[in-house]
């Protein structure tokens, strides 16, 4: 079957994966997994982002094992913490003020798969984020503008959030949530698994 035949399902619920993904021309469906997405004792972020992305994909893939399935996950790390998502505005205050003034990474995880074909591709990106020294009333403004509570780390770097951050090194899309230049590779790989 070719690729240009095949279907792609996006197995994230995420607006900004959904974006950056039609930026780069694809057609595809969205289909979102249900997963506990907690750490498991001793694992590193990218382990993490690396086992959740897997497991988001094969999730899927169990239903639509001819398609290629993409599967993705975001944390972010200050030290030896991972902040994933918010469970409610007060969390969200306290991991922006855990973060404000310092350099944190972001991890994000990247799966590619078709299971019936047994083709599995999967790797990470990280990149360092530098917060602002951050007023307490920002910060509380900011989280009620509900933007925080559905990203890791609790804030949007291309949204309102923007203001939060001094710099970052590394990728910008790897901080949104889906690193494309790693797509494009790993997708790459992909066709050309099916291509020999």
């Amino acid at each position: 079957m070719e690729v240009s035949t095949t279907k792609i399902i996006l197995a994230s619920g995420s607006p900004r994966r959904k974006e950056l993904l039609s930026d780069l021309g694809y057609q595809f469906d969205i289909i979102i997994p249900n997963l506990d997405e907690s750490l498991l004792p001793r694992e590193n972020p990218s382990e993490h982002v690396l086992r959740l992305s897997l497991a988001k994909a094969r999730a899927i893939a169990m239903e639509h094992s001819d398609d290629i399935i993409i599967g993705a996950d975001t944390i972010v790390v200050l030290g030896d913490k991972i902040l994933g998502k918010p469970a409610s505005p007060d969390e969200a205050v306290s991991m922006l003020k855990l973060l404000s003034g310092k350099p944190h990474i972001v991890y994000t995880g990247l799966t590619l798969m078709i299971l019936n074909e047994n083709i599995i591709k999967s790797d990470y990106d990280a990149t360092k984020v530098v917060f602002n020294d951050l007023e307490e009333s920002a910060i509380e403004k900011y989280v009620a503008s509900g933007e925080p509570l559905d990203k890791a780390g609790a804030y949007g770097i291309q949204g309102m959030g923007s203001f939060l951050v001094n710099h970052y090194e590394g990728e910008f899309d790897t901080v949104i949530g889906f690193p494309t230049k790693l797509f494009k590779e790993l997708f790459e790989e992909v066709v050309s698994c099916r291509n020999r």
